[in-house]
């Protein structure tokens, strides 16, 4: 009888030390694991963005290469966006 108490009490003793040091390492170093699965999150966000950047890069370096192709697009597109006119045109303001 005495040998099991002097047993639970052992087992007791190492899990409540167990335990102390799991606390210790898990939430209150500063290295913890909340930290480390919070920047988890983080760079997935940012490698997330990071990729929707790319694929703005893309289009917009896929518009500078088809305005520079040829006069007629950049002229259209200056038209259309910045409302540019030539010498002769008849521009309409509708409000």
């Amino acid at each position: 009888m005495e040998n099991n108490k002097d047993i639970r009490r052992s087992f007791l003793r190492y899990a409540a030390i167990l335990t102390a040091f799991a606390l210790l390492f898990l939430f209150l170093k500063r290295d913890n694991l909340v930290r480390w699965v919070q920047s988890g999150f983080e760079i997935r966000a940012q490698r997330r963005q990071i990729e929707q950047l790319e694929q703005e890069n893309r289009r917009l370096e896929d518009s500078i290469r088809f305005l520079t192709q040829d006069r007629d697009s950049l002229e259209k597109f200056a038209r259309e966006r910045y409302h540019f006119t030539e010498k002769g045109d008849e521009v309409f303001i509708v409000e």
